[in-house]
Order: structure tokens, then C-alpha cells, then sequence
């Protein structure tokens, strides 16, 4: 960097003063606090000034979106829900019974799961685009967590009882999370961790699949690798090639079919179609060859009919009501956060907003209305609205066609899902599955974070080689720890100025930054708070000492004025304000001056409360960066080096 003077405008005659902001009582300042955390959005400011009648009109929108554009329905909009619906019903159907054996419940769940949520969701959901059903992700937590605690084949009934209450509560407290506005705490789930935690709980359940593939009847009830290896190998005896040559058949077929929709978008329906195809095909030959009788395993009977209630199912007893909530909070964060994502992604393409409160509560009512009516967790999955959006919906009556659909299949076709192969099941989730490995989100996190992909591939193996809860634990802790990183030790900068102008800006980032003879300039990059004081202090410490260092090696004029820009500093505790007074007393015996630039309101606040201004100085308290430069140089050029605080300066009189 060179030594080359700032250039100050000649027109300048006098700094402006930092104002301090007027006091506010503590009440409104709480107020104000809470308003910016929990209400963002100001969901509140429709009902201002309105009558009554109007506030009673627009709270039942805000709940029931669905009387704010049903109105507006048209006859065109029917038909692009009604093909839309139906297409995602073919997939809904052999995927719900799919995700339920994956859970260890009863095949006909899935098609439950399919019928009320749904419903529910089209009366109070706001995205029009997320088809709601059954996940993998869900399933798979639900069985490793429940399965710890009952084991669904030696006690089924009460392996049931607890997955409709762990819905129940996975319900409830998404349901809080939106009415108390905690939406913020799903976002401590960021990309990085979703895309390792979906990528390990993909391979997780495809290695799942491997007992179907093969035709065992006998498997590891662990969901890591080396369990499953395990498993597997140790049971080459029981290996079934009618199975294995069936199932590898499928998933071949539906693998082309979904590679082929993604080379000609106009035919997403093919692969929406292939799941449902592969069932009936799947049926006929087992039904007409009677492979079930050669080691190929079917269904076997479905129940026919509507969901029976199940609120009297419901279990609240020690000790099985601590897992049921443990299952139901961690499932109902994990769907939260898939949903939300996928819903907002499809919205972002459409241009238009969904609120992820609102979004909530509508998840929360389903899943509680769910577990009522014999249903296990429902969010919004990536694949069935993908295929959704694809085939042209508009509102969530795609969801009622959807339902529709299962319905009639509840009340009249279960008896043709006897011959269906577990085989063909496996062979739907594992191609289901393949879409949510996202390694090119893994490569562009390595190309932009290292830092996440360290968290993705944390999540990714905490799944694969511990437990979906050890990935997802290990991942949002390693997360935690970054922010905790970044506010214990923020980063400190030295600041130069940008040649012919007043702009001072990082000098590593600006080369032909020119620092200003006898002046040290420091940007802090964080609020400072207890956590960070300490490191602040030492820090900055460490900047003064190297500045002396080069000075005296380069024989430049010494240094007097050490200037902190604390543009970036949003806030400041009782800690900040400590190290502050210390910093100026040890500045004050080098024999240098502390001068402050552009500190914000709440930190003006603070300051003058604690009456830290003041022994700093009022005249040592800049607006900008250039005019605290530019009082230092003309004390420097005046021979007044490092002037008492109460000592009156030109630059700074009026």
C-alpha cells in the first residue's frame, strides 16, 4: 500500500455529530424487540383500521385460505386440478402403500395418509402447488425411533397406537410453532444440512429395500450400514432370484422412465405413471405365474373401506408417551422443513408468496386431524409436487381430486392390491429415493463453502454410519457451532483509503488502498458481545503492535489515532462496553488516541448510558470514516499530536 494523503473536500468545514436516539420507554422498546423477531411480516397490519366485520372476514382468510380464492375459481382452473390430481394420485397410491411397509405399519396407512391430510391441507394450506402424502424420510425415522422403543411384528397393535400418537404430537407442535410465529427455529436446519441429512436417509432406506429385492424374511431392524451389510451377507442362503431378477426389472423400468421425463419435460407423466404401471404389471404377473408361491412375497389382503377414527387409539402413558413425543418433535421438524422448502421452491417459479407460518399451522391441523382418523405423518414431498407443478395445477384442489381418487380406490379396488409383489415396492422407493442423492448440490457446496460441505457430509455420514437422529443431531450441531464460531471470533479489518476519494474500504480485498500515515484504521465485522469481547480486545491489541512494527521498519510518521469503524457493530452489551474502556485505557498509555467512526443507534445508546462517550469524547465520535480520518490528519498537520478529550478541535467545532 502507498502513504499518499486522502483527498478531503474543500467545502467540508466541520464534522457532523453522532446523534444519540431518543429515549424510549422499556415497555415499547419490548415491544418493538418482539414485533421484529416474531412478526417479520406484519401479519397484522390488514387488520388495521377495519371494521369488525371486516377483521372477523379477513382472520377466517388468514386460517382458510381457500375462502380468499375459491371465489375466484374458474372452469379451466377444474380442468388443469382435475389432470393434475389424477396424475399425482397414480403415484400417491403405490407410494403411500410403499412408505407405510417402510414405517413397519399396515400398507393400507399409506392410502389412509393419502385421504384426510390432503383435505385438510386444500382448506388451509397456501401453497397451490405442494401435493401432500406420505414421505420416506418420515417413515424411516418413525421405524427406527418407534422400533427402539416396541417391535411392530411381536406387538403390532401397540406399535400403531404410538405412530398415530407421535402424529398427533408431531401435529401439535408444528401447529404451536406457527400460531407462537417460531417458524424461525426450522431455518437452524440450513441447505447444507438438509442436503447430507435427505442424501443419507436416501441410502439409508435404498439399503433398507435390499430385504424386499431379495426376498427376506428375516432383517436387521438397524438402519446403518454396517448393520444392514451385515444382514444381507450373512443370509446369502436366503437370497431369492425370482425376486432379485423381478425387482432389478422394475427398477430398471422406472429409472428409464423418470431418466426419459427429465430429457423431455413435456412427458412427466410417463414417469408419473410408471409407479402405478409397475404395480398393476407387478400384480398380473405374480397373479397369473403364482410367484408367491416360488418365494415372491405380495401384500397380501388390504381393508376395504374409509379411514376408521382413531382418537381412542391415542396413547399418553408412561413410558411410552416420552418416545411418542421424542418421534413426534423430531418427524414433525423434519416435515416442517422439507415442506416449507419444497413449497416455497415451487411458489419462487410461480411468483408469489407463501407464508411459512401460516404454512405450519396448516401442516400442524392435518397431522393432528391425521392421527384422528388412523393416518401416520403427512407433509409435502419433493416428488409428488414436482409431478404436481409439472402437470399444470392451480390451487390446492388438485389435492381434493387426489383425495378423490384414493377415496374411490379405499371403498373399491383394494382387493386388485392383493398380488402386488414387495418386490415392485422396493424397487418404487428406491427410485424415489436416488432423486433426493443431490450430489451436484454437494460438489457446488465444496466449490462455494467448504465449511458446509463439511456440515453436509457430517449429516450425510452421522445417517449412513450412526442413525437418522445421530446424522441429523451432528449436523444442526456442527451448524450451531459455525454461527458460535462466527460471533465468538468475528473478523477484524484494516482499513485503507481508495485513491481520489473518501471511501476507505479492506485493504486486502483493495490493493491500491492507501493507509494514512500516523493513523490506524480498524473495522470490526460483528456486533460485540461477551462472547466476542476478549477476542476483540487481544485482537486489536495484535493490530496496533504489527502496525508499530511495520512503521518502525519502514520509518514512516508514528503512530498517534487508532480509528474503529463500527459501521457493522448492529449492537453492543454491558461485555462490548467493558472492552471498549479497557481498550481506550490501554490505547491512552501507548500514548495514542481512540477514536470512534459511525457507531449505530442502539450502540450510541448504550454508549451514552454508560457514559463511555464521554470518556471518550464527544469531539472523538465521527459520522463517517473520512471525517475521523480527516480530524486525526488535520491534528497531525497542526502539531497537535494526541489531544486531551476535552480539548476543542476545529475540524469537530460548530
Amino acid at each position: 500500500m502507498g502513504n499518499a494523503d486522502p483527498v478531503y473536500p474543500s467545502s467540508v468545514e466541520c464534522a457532523h455529530r453522532v446523534a444519540i436516539p431518543p429515549p424510549q420507554p422499556f415497555v415499547k422498546s419490548l415491544k418493538n424487540a418482539l414485533k421484529e423477531t416474531f412478526f417479520p411480516d406484519d401479519p397484522l397490519r390488514q387488520f388495521k383500521n377495519q371494521p369488525p366485520s371486516r377483521k372477523l372476514i379477513l382472520g377466517l382468510n388468514y386460517f382458510l385460505p381457500i375462502l380468499e380464492w375459491a371465489p375466484r375459481y374458474t372452469l379451466d382452473f377444474l380442468k388443469s386440478d382435475l389432470i393434475a390430481g389424477i396424475t399425482i394420485a397414480s403415484l400417491a397410491i403405490p407410494q403411500g402403500i410403499s412408505y407405510a411397509k417402510l414405517a413397519n405399519l399396515p400398507p393400507i396407512l399409506g392410502l389412509y395418509s393419502s385421504f384426510v391430510p390432503p383435505l385438510v391441507y386444500a382448506i388451509m394450506g397456501s401453497s397451490r402447488d405442494l401435493a401432500v402424502g406420505t414421505v420416506a424420510v418420515a417413515s424411516l425415522l418413525t421405524a427406527s425411533m418407534l422400533g427402539k422403543e416396541v417391535n411392530a411384528y411381536e406387538n403390532p397393535k401397540l406399535y400403531l397406537h404410538l405412530a398415530f400418537t407421535a402424529t398427533f404430537f408431531a401435529g401439535v407442535f408444528q401447529a404451536c410453532l406457527g400460531l407462537l410465529r417460531l417458524g424461525f427455529i426450522v431455518d437452524f436446519l440450513s441447505h447444507a444440512t438438509i442436503v447430507g441429512f435427505m442424501a443419507g436417509a436416501a441410502t439409508v432406506v435404498c439399503l433398507q429395500q435390499l430385504k424386499g429385492i431379495l426376498g427376506l424374511e428375516h432383517f436387521t431392524h438397524g438402519t446403518d450400514l454396517v448393520s444392514v451389510m451385515r444382514s444381507v451377507f450373512s443370509q446369502t442362503h436366503e437370497w431369492r432370484w425370482e425376486s432379485g431378477v423381478l425387482g432389478c426389472c422394475f427398477l430398471f423400468f422406472l429409472i428409464s422412465t423418470r431418466h426419459f421425463s427429465k430429457r423431455r419435460p413435456r412427458f412427466f407423466w410417463i414417469s408419473a405413471m410408471a409407479p402405478l404401471t409397475s404395480v398393476i404389471l407387478g400384480s398380473l404377473l405374480v397373479y397369473l405365474t403364482h410367484a408367491e408361491k416360488h418365494g415372491v412375497q405380495v401384500i397380501g389382503h388390504l381393508k376395504q373401506g374409509l379411514n376408521p377414527p382413531s382418537f381412542g387409539d391415542l396413547v399418553f402413558v408412561s413410558p411410552y408417551l416420552t418416545i411418542a413425543i421424542k418421534t413426534g418433535i423430531i418427524t414433525g421438524v423434519i416435515a416442517l422443513a422439507e415442506g416449507i422448502a419444497v413449497g416455497r421452491s415451487f411458489a419462487m417459479f410461480k411468483n408469489y408468496h407463501i407464508d411459512g407460518n401460516k404454512e405450519m399451522i396448516a401442516f400442524g391441523m392435518m397431522n393432528i386431524a391425521g392421527s384422528f382418523s388412523s393416518c401416520y405423518l403427512t407433509t409435502g414431498p419433493f416428488s409428488r409436487s414436482a409431478v404436481n407443478y409439472n402437470a399444470g395445477c392451480k390451487t390446492a384442489v388438485s389435492n381434493i381430486v387426489m383425495a378423490i381418487a384414493v377415496m374411490f380406490t379405499l371403498l373399491f379396488l383394494t382387493p386388485l392390491f392383493h398380488y402386488t409383489p414387495l418386490v415392485v415396492l422396493a424397487a418404487i422407493i428406491i427410485s424415489a429415493m436416488l432423486g433426493l442423492i443431490d450430489y451436484e448440490a454437494a460438489i457446488h457446496l465444496w466449490k462455494v463453502d467448504k465449511f458446509d460441505f463439511i456440515v453436509c457430509m457430517s449429516a450425510y455420514l452421522g445417517v449412513v454410519f450412526g442413525s437418522v437422529e445421530i446424522g441429523l443431531v451432528l449436523a444442526v450441531a456442527i451448524s450451531l457451532l459455525r454461527v458460535l464460531v462466527f460471533i465468538a471470533r468475528p473478523r477484524t479489518l484494516a482499513l485503507g483509503n481508495i485513491p481520489n476519494s473518501m471511501i476507505y474500504r479492506n485493504a486486502e480485498q483493495y490493493p491500491n488502498a492507501n493507509n494514512v500515515p500516523g493513523i490506524l484504521i480498524l473495522g470490526i465485522d460483528a456486533p460485540i458481545y461477551f462472547a466476542n469481547s476478549s477476542y476483540l480486545r487481544e485482537r486489536i491489541a495484535r493490530w496496533i503492535d504489527e502496525e508499530e512494527d511495520r512503521i518502525k521498519c519502514s520509518g514512516e510518521t508514528s503512530l498517534q489515532y487508532v480509528i474503529l469503524d463500527m459501521s457493522a457493530v448492529g449492537n453492543i452489551d454491558t461485555s462490548g462496553i467493558g472492552m471498549l474502556e479497557e481498550l481506550r485505557k490501554s490505547v491512552d498509555r501507548r500514548g495514542l488516541k481512540l477514536v470512534l467512526a459511525n457507531p449505530g443507534g442502539e450502540v450510541m445508546k448504550k454508549l451514552n448510558k454508560s457514559q463511555l462517550n464521554e470518556s471518550i469524547g464527544q469531539n472523538w465520535i465521527y459520522l463517517t470514516v473520512g471525517e475521523a480520518v480527516g480530524a486525526c490528519t488535520y491534528m497531525l498537520h497542526t502539531c497537535k499530536p494526541n489531544p486531551g478529550k476535552d480539548e476543542a478541535q476545529p475540524w469537530n467545532s460548530v
